[in-house]
């Protein structure tokens, strides 16, 4: 359970590209809190209609919310499903938030149309500007366990253990949504909602021991 546990309200922002399921994401995070009595509120706004564009979905939730928007300054959270937008976004954290990002590269459309350029070192740069972050390559990891579609649930995974609720609630409404799916399908979820979870500790510990 995250610090995110001591405000009245939690505050996260998901961000990536089109097509790697941050929507889907956001849907499931509203849900878990939700199902523990939250009042919850979501937006989503695609910065291009086509798969690839870029994406920012934002949540919050707590005992009474009124607005879905997150003000620059106030998100507990950053998921990031692609580093150069996790990167993009970070004026969004507030002091001693926490970054969650996928280091697996997929140039978005803005830096191929010459409006951004992608960053050398996305990770060192933000923890240069003193930005906790916790880096993994999600994506390696769902090829990893066979479809690379299965990212969405490693970046689950590895918020699962910094939000104000138990991880075993967000994991069942995950796999709440294949129970109709064979039974491979469901497991392999699982197996990546794990995957995700033990990376984003391994991760924590190697930002921990590089101070």
């Amino acid at each position: 359970m995250s610090e995110a546990g001591r405000f009245d309200t939690t505050n996260i922002l998901v961000v990536g590209t089109g097509g790697q399921g941050v929507m889907t994401a956001t849907e499931i995070l509203a849900e878990a809190a939700i199902a523990l009595g939250h009042d919850a509120k979501k937006t989503e706004v695609a910065g291009m209609a086509q798969r690839g564009g870029v994406v920012s979905s934002h949540l919050r939730f707590g005992a009474k919310v009124l607005s879905p928007q997150i003000t620059p300054g106030s998100a507990d959270v950053l998921l990031g499903f692609e580093a150069a937008e996790a990167m993009r976004w970070r004026h969004m954290l507030r002091a001693g938030g926490l970054v969650l990002m996928n280091t697996g590269r997929l140039v978005p459309p803005v830096v191929e149309l010459g409006l951004y350029d992608y960053p050398d070192d996305p990770v060192g740069q933000m923890r240069a500007a003193g930005t906790r972050v916790f880096s993994f390559d999600a994506s390696a990891i769902a090829q990893e366990l066979g479809d690379i579609r299965l990212g969405n649930t490693v970046m689950l995974g590895a918020i699962a253990d910094h939000l104000p609720f138990p991880a075993e609630v967000l994991e069942r409404c995950i796999l709440k949504r294949f129970a109709r799916k064979k039974a491979e399908v469901i497991e392999l979820n699982r197996q990546a909602f794990a995957a995700g979870r033990a990376a984003a500790e391994q991760a924590a510990r190697t930002a921990a021991e590089a101070g």
